[in-house]
């Protein structure tokens, strides 16, 4: 199926609540972990915060909060004894925060999560459809072969 619209509402569960994040991005720093949301990417958060979240590939997710919610969710929802439960749940979660998106759609990554993704001073971001992933332009590339 070809996409032909700029963005793209998903409905789960009825709800029109999860935009589509498309396309990759080289946006600079503006400060010490600081960058610029890509325009196309600030379009489809409603509301001005992200979670950011290590990935599973040495880069960090980012989410909608709402988007996050639904995603956790399942792994929430898992009996404590569930070892593969708890497991994705520290994973997921010890390491997520909530970010805030100034007036120029700027936010800043913190410095464990720059660790995490090996990130120091050029940036990439794709989009992964119902998140956004951070990457360092070597571990892109390398991932992306």
């Amino acid at each position: 199926m070809k996409i032909v619209s700029k963005w793209i509402k998903l409905t789960q569960n009825g709800e029109n609540w999860r935009n589509m994040f498309l396309g990759t991005y080289k946006p600079n720093f503006s400060g010490k972990g600081r960058i610029v949301l890509p325009k196309k990417i600030r379009r489809e958060i409603n509301g001005d915060r992200v979670v950011l979240s290590i990935g599973f590939e040495e880069c960090i997710f980012g989410f909608e909060e709402k988007a996050w919610a639904n995603t956790i969710a399942p792994d929430l929802n898992r009996p404590l004894s569930d070892t593969e439960g708890r497991k994705l749940r520290r994973k997921m979660c010890a390491n997520a925060t909530i970010t805030e998106l100034d007036t120029q759609s700027r936010f800043v990554i913190p410095e464990e999560l720059l660790s995490y993704a090996k990130i120091e001073d050029e940036v990439v971001i794709i989009g992964a459809g119902d998140h956004f992933e951070i990457w360092s332009p070597e571990k892109w590339q390398e991932y992306s072969k």
